[in-house]
């Protein structure tokens, strides 16, 4: 009975696991390699998928990917230079986490800009609405609707 939980428990383990479509045929020989290479994977969008890593995408274009960061760093390129050299051929799209440079800050601080604005225009609409003395009915009822609503209850 224990061995039997024991092997649920280690296949759930394993299926919670993400699976990687990294081929045999892809995996460098050497280890340290290897581990940049899965480093840089884990940063580059699969063209395809769009919200997968290249590791664990199924896509040809990923598995071209993934060739091509093995491709690089066994030139001799640098993790910075294999991805500059990526993004430059594929376009600042292809990185999971977009930098801050050129015309992306807009889009970093489009939501702070967002929520000062909308404080901004919390704040102006609280402001108008204590100056103007509060909601109508907080006022009470002239002269001529208490003689009206007078008329109206003697009837």
């Amino acid at each position: 009975m224990i061995r039997m939980f024991k092997a649920v428990m280690a296949v759930m383990l394993l299926s919670m696991t993400p699976a990687l479509a990294v081929q045999p045929d892809e995996v460098l020989e050497d280890p340290v390699l290897e581990e940049r290479a899965r480093d840089l994977s884990k940063g580059l969008r699969c063209l395809v998928c769009r919200n997968e890593n290249i590791d664990e995408s199924n896509a040809d274009l990923a598995r071209d990917l993934r060739l091509l960061v093995r491709e690089r760093l066994v030139a001799g390129d640098s993790n910075d230079a294999a991805m500059d050299f990526i993004v430059d051929r594929y376009g600042e799209y292809v990185l999971l986490k977009p930098t801050t440079r050129g015309a992306n800050w807009l889009l970093w601080a489009a939501g702070p800009m967002m929520l000062v604005l909308a404080l901004a225009v919390a704040l102006m609409y609280l402001r108008k609405r204590s100056v103007a003395g509060g909601a109508p009915e907080d006022r009470g009822l002239s002269e001529t609707e208490q003689a009206r609503l007078k008329e109206i209850l003697d009837e």
